[in-house]
């Protein structure tokens, strides 16, 4: 970092001392302990410009206040029934940790449906990994780690991705403006695996409407991609979508499958979660009822990459063979 970086963080650190004080509470819980790397994760989402910086961070941590961020990991999604549609529906896990540290999660884009819940339940599960993953887990591994570890890699599957994937634009676009505007810089590197042709052209429309920041952030790889993944990570941190051949999602044992309720990442924040429930004098959630959160409005980038995505999709409507992976397109091309 440089001396005019250090200058603006310092900038930025007298500017957040004189929030108020509920702002001040929640902001502990956002850095951890790690201030000055929180910082730059908001300074960097602005290009570093303070000014913008310091209203993206009083923005996120009013959200946060108004919302009951907080204590979101004390409120279960219930019944359990319920959890375990969300959780097989909105395939998402953590398969292991890379070399270096960081956690890596696994989400499922083809074949997460989302469509055994209200939009509510899922986003709400969505933060509660967010919170988890900050609050929990980063801090045990930057603890071992003997220094900050702040961020994670993702590996997005894209099995099964089809043209249905139309329906679910808005939810997605709900779920990443919430990560844009209050987790920013958090996921150091997108991993893309098992893409079929449908992605890859919707890629070449889309990647032009990314920051250049982001864009360096993706790396589309060929086939399941295990060879490439096994130069960061071990054997054992592969999503089981990543472990043989070009198989994915829906072509694994359960032992190994990182999206299971049953795995025990999700059996950790579930029990977790519930713990946290408990100790507030109750044995079990009263009632079902979703945790509501406000949705902020889509930021201008979002917006345009849903409608060039929609517009892309229309357009294959007509075609067979979009769910094929790229080889096999060009096998038979």
């Amino acid at each position: 970092m440089g001396i005019v970086s250090e200058q603006a963080v310092d900038e930025f650190q007298e500017l957040i001392d004189k929030v108020e004080e509920p702002l001040k509470t929640t902001f502990k819980n956002v850095h951890q302990g790690y201030l000055r790397e929180t910082l730059i994760r908001f300074l960097k989402a602005r290009d570093w410009n303070l000014i913008k910086a310091h209203t993206m961070l009083v923005e996120c941590l009013r959200w946060r206040v108004d919302n009951q961020i907080d204590s979101i990991l004390s409120k279960p999604i219930v019944p359990s029934e319920l959890y375990r549609d969300v959780r097989d529906s909105q395939l998402i896990g953590m398969s292991g940790y890379t070399r270096e540290g960081l956690p890596v999660f696994a989400i499922g884009v083809g074949l997460s449906t989302f469509d055994k819940a209200s939009v509510h339940y899922y986003v709400q599960s969505h933060i509660q990994i967010n919170e988890y993953r900050d609050r929990v887990l980063l801090p045990s591994v930057s603890k071992k780690n003997g220094g900050p570890i702040t961020t994670c890699v993702k590996v997005l599957d894209m099995t099964g991705l089809k043209l249905s994937a139309l329906s679910q634009i808005k939810l997605v676009t709900i779920i990443s403006t919430i990560d844009d505007l209050n987790y920013p810089e958090k996921t150091n590197t997108y991993y893309v695996v098992n893409a079929p042709y449908i992605f890859s052209a919707c890629w070449k429309v889309v990647k032009p409407l990314l920051q250049e920041r982001t864009r360096k952030k993706v790396h589309v790889l060929s086939g399941c991609g295990k060879d490439e993944l096994l130069k960061i990570m071990d054997y054992t941190s592969l999503p089981h979508f990543c472990r043989r051949g070009s198989s994915g999602s829906s072509h694994h044992t359960q032992s190994v499958d990182c999206f299971s309720i049953d795995h025990p990442f999700h059996q950790q924040l579930y029990n977790y979660v519930k713990h946290h429930y408990e100790t507030q004098g109750q044995a079990e959630p009263a009632k079902q009822g979703s945790f509501h959160v406000g949705f902020p409005e889509p930021v201008a980038e979002r917006v345009e990459m849903a409608k060039t995505i929609e517009s892309k999709l229309h357009k294959f409507e007509n075609c067979n063979d979009l769910s094929k992976p790229v080889d096999d397109r060009k096998a038979s091309s």
